[in-house]
C-alpha cells in the first residue's frame, strides 16, 4: 500500500480515539472547559451510561459569537499560543482537541452566551460538520449536549462496559472534580435521578462529607504543611488525610491533584503510604485528598492523551514533600491510642449459627462460650492434613500444633477465612444461606461508585443473604445480612465488600462476595482464643478441601519438620 495522507474524516476519528476513550472522557473534557471558563455551577446529565446522552451546563464566561465556529476546529484554543506556553500550562485544557474530537464521534449541540452579549448562539454539529447555526436566548454560560456517542465509531462502542460501569466511571470523575474544586457546585443526574450534589461552599471538609459521609469527614486531619515555604519553587501540599484508625481495604480512596488537576501517580501513592509507614496494618490504606501546588514550569502535563499523568522536573522533591506532609500531620494531630479507646476486634463465629465470643455490655473482657462441634456430614472428606494436636497460641495470632512429622504453625485468621469461605460458598450452592435479620434497618451511605456496584450486583448479594433497600439519594437500608456477619459493623462490612468487588473482574464477583464475607467474619490476628476454640478451628480446617491456603492465596500454615528441628538443635 503506497504512503498517502489520510482523509480529514479518518484523521479526526484517529485523534478522537486518543482523546475520547469512553463516555467519562467526554465528561472530563467538558468539565475542564467549564472550569477554565470560570464556572461556579456545573450540572452534568447522562443517560444510557453516557452513550445516549451527555449534557454539561455551566455558568462560565461563555464563547463570543465570532469564535463559536472556531471552537470546533482542531488545535483551536485560547489557552496557549506559543511553544513557550507549553512549558508553563496553568489551565486544565490546552490542546484544542476536545470539542472537535467529541464532535467527530457523536452529534453535538451547543448553546453559549458570553458576558458581553444580549443573546446566545445555537450550534448543531454532526460527524464534525456544522449542520445548523442560529441565535437563541439563554443565560450566560455554555450548554453542550452530546448524543449517540460512538454511533459512527462502532469499533470503540463495542468495547465499552455495561451501563452501570460507565455510570460509575462518570460518577467517580465528578466526585474527584468536586474535591479539587470545593468552591464549585457540581450536580450529577444519571438517567433522571440526582446521584451527587456538592455544596459549592468552598469547604473541602463539607465536600468530603458528601463524598465519604459525615463521620469520615469529621475524622479527617487537615494537612499540616508547617511554615510558609522558603522557596516559591518548592511544592506546597494541602488537603486532608485520615488518622491511622480510619482506613480502607483498597487504594481507591486516595485522591491526588497537581494544581487542582486530578492525576494518577504510583509515585504519589507510594509517597503517601510512606508517610504512614509503621502506622497501618498490612492490607489497609488511608483516605486522602491531597493537592500539590507548584509552579507550572516545574512539571509537564503534556505527557498523556487524557492529561491524567504529569511529569515532575524534581520528582524526588515532590515525593519528599508529600511524605513529609503526611507524616508531620499524623504525628502532630493523630490521637494517641489507649487501651480504652482501641476498637475491639470483630468477633468471628466458629459456625454461622453461634459466635465464639459473646461480649457483655460494659464488660472489660469478652465471655468465652464453649464452641459448638462440627455438624456431621454423610460425605467423606478427603483428608489432606494429618491429625494435629494443638499445643498453644503465640502472639495471639498463630496456633502451634504438633503432627506426625514436626510442628505446624497456623495463622488463625487465614485458617478461619478458609473455613468460612468454603462454608459460605457451599451454602450458596445449596441455596441454604443462613441469614441474620436486623432488629432495626441499618442505614448505609454509599459513594457513587459503590452505589453503581450495589445496583449491578443486587441479585448476587441477595443470594448471599443481603436484603438492601434504596432510601434517599445514596443511602440504603440493610434489613438482613449473611449470618456470618452477626455482631459486625454492617455499614463497614458492606462498603468494604463493594470496594473489594470494584477491584476485581466482573467474572469473579460471585466468588468475590464469599471471599470478602469470609475475610470480614474471620477471627483477627491478636485475638485470644481458648484451647477449645483453637482445637475446633483446627478440626474445621482439617475438613476443608484446600486447607493450606486462604481464599486470597496466602498460606494458612508453615510446617517445621522433625528433621529441621533436629538439624537446628545440632542433633544430626
Amino acid at each position: 500500500m503506497p504512503i498517502k495522507i489520510l482523509a480529514p474524516e479518518v484523521a479526526s476519528k484517529i485523534a478522537a480515539g486518543e482523546v475520547v476513550e469512553r463516555p467519562a472522557s467526554v465528561v472530563k473534557e467538558l468539565l475542564d472547559n467549564a472550569l477554565d471558563a470560570g464556572a461556579t455551577q456545573i450540572a452534568i446529565e447522562v443517560q444510557g451510561g453516557g452513550v445516549r446522552l451527555i449534557r454539561v451546563v455551566d455558568n462560565g464566561i461563555g464563547i463570543p459569537p465570532e469564535e463559536v465556529d472556531l471552537a470546533f476546529e482542531r488545535f483551536a484554543t485560547s489557552k496557549v499560543s506559543t511553544a513557550e506556553d507549553l512549558e508553563s500550562i496553568s489551565s486544565l485544557g490546552f490542546r484544542g482537541e476536545a470539542l472537535p474530537s467529541i464532535a467527530a464521534v457523536s452529534e453535538v449541540t451547543m448553546v453559549t452566551r458570553s458576558q458581553d452579549e444580549l443573546g446566545g448562539i445555537f450550534l448543531n454539529i454532526k460527524d464534525g460538520a456544522i449542520m445548523q447555526k442560529a441565535k437563541r436566548g439563554c443565560p450566560t454560560g455554555t450548554t453542550i449536549t452530546v448524543r449517540s456517542l460512538f454511533r459512527s465509531f462502532p469499533a470503540r462502542l463495542k468495547f465499552l462496559k455495561s451501563t452501570a460501569t460507565e455510570n460509575g466511571h462518570i460518577g467517580q470523575l465528578v466526585t474527584q472534580y468536586s474535591l479539587a474544586y470545593p468552591e464549585v457546585r457540581f450536580i450529577l443526574v444519571v438517567d433522571g435521578r440526582t446521584t451527587f450534589r456538592s455544596p459549592g461552599s468552598g469547604s473541602l471538609r463539607e465536600v468530603l462529607g458528601v463524598v465519604y459521609g459525615a463521620d469520615t469527614a469529621k475524622s479527617m486531619l487537615p494537612i499540616d504543611h508547617g511554615d510558609e515555604r522558603e522557596d516559591s519553587l518548592r511544592p506546597m501540599v494541602t488537603g486532608f488525610v485520615s488518622p491511622p484508625s480510619l482506613t480502607r481495604a483498597t487504594r481507591g480512596y486516595m485522591s491526588f491533584f497537581v494544581n487542582r488537576r486530578w492525576v494518577q501517580s504510583r509515585m504519589l501513592t507510594y509517597a503517601l503510604e510512606e508517610g504512614y509507614h509503621g502506622l497501618l496494618m498490612t492490607g489497609r490504606h488511608p483516605i486522602a485528598v491531597i493537592n500539590i501546588g507548584m509552579p507550572p514550569q516545574e512539571m509537564d502535563v503534556n505527557v498523556h492523551p487524557a492529561k491524567s499523568e504529569v511529569k515532575f522536573r524534581h520528582e524526588r522533591e515532590v515525593f519528599g514533600a508529600v511524605q513529609k506532609a503526611a507524616r508531620n500531620t499524623l504525628l502532630a494531630q493523630a490521637p494517641m491510642p489507649t487501651l480504652g479507646t482501641l476498637q475491639r476486634p470483630p468477633t468471628a463465629p466458629a459456625l454461622a449459627t453461634e459466635p465464639l465470643f459473646i461480649p457483655e455490655p460494659g464488660a472489660e473482657e469478652a465471655v468465652v462460650r464453649q464452641p459448638p462441634t462440627m455438624p456431621e456430614t454423610t460425605e467423606p472428606v478427603a483428608r489432606s492434613l494429618p491429625i494435629l494436636r494443638v499445643v498453644g497460641q503465640i502472639a495471639n495470632t498463630y496456633i502451634i500444633t504438633e503432627g506426625p512429622d514436626g510442628i505446624y504453625m497456623i495463622d488463625q485468621h487465614a485458617a478461619h477465612e478458609r473455613v468460612l469461605f468454603e462454608r459460605i460458598r457451599d451454602q450458596r450452592q445449596r441455596k441454604s444461606v443462613e441469614i441474620q435479620g436486623m432488629l432495626q434497618p441499618v442505614p448505609v451511605e454509599l459513594t457513587v461508585r459503590q452505589q453503581e456496584l450495589l445496583e449491578l450486583q443486587a441479585e448476587a448479594l441477595a443470594d448471599y443473604g443481603f436484603d438492601i433497600e434504596h432510601f434517599g439519594e445514596r443511602t440504603y437500608l440493610v434489613r438482613s445480612v449473611p449470618a456470618v456477619l452477626q455482631g459486625r459493623n454492617v455499614p463497614q462490612s458492606l462498603t468494604e465488600l463493594l470496594d473489594f468487588l470494584g477491584e476485581g473482574a466482573q467474572s469473579e464477583w460471585g466468588e468475590g462476595i464469599a471471599v470478602s464475607l469470609a475475610c470480614h467474619s474471620a477471627v483477627l490476628a491478636g485475638q485470644v482464643l481458648s484451647q477449645e476454640e483453637m482445637i475446633d478451628l483446627v478440626r474445621q480446617l482439617e475438613n476443608t478441601s484446600q486447607p493450606k491456603t486462604c481464599p486470597h492465596g496466602r498460606p494458612t500454615m508453615i510446617h517445621l519438620s522433625a528433621a529441621q528441628l533436629e538439624k537446628g538443635f545440632g542433633r544430626r
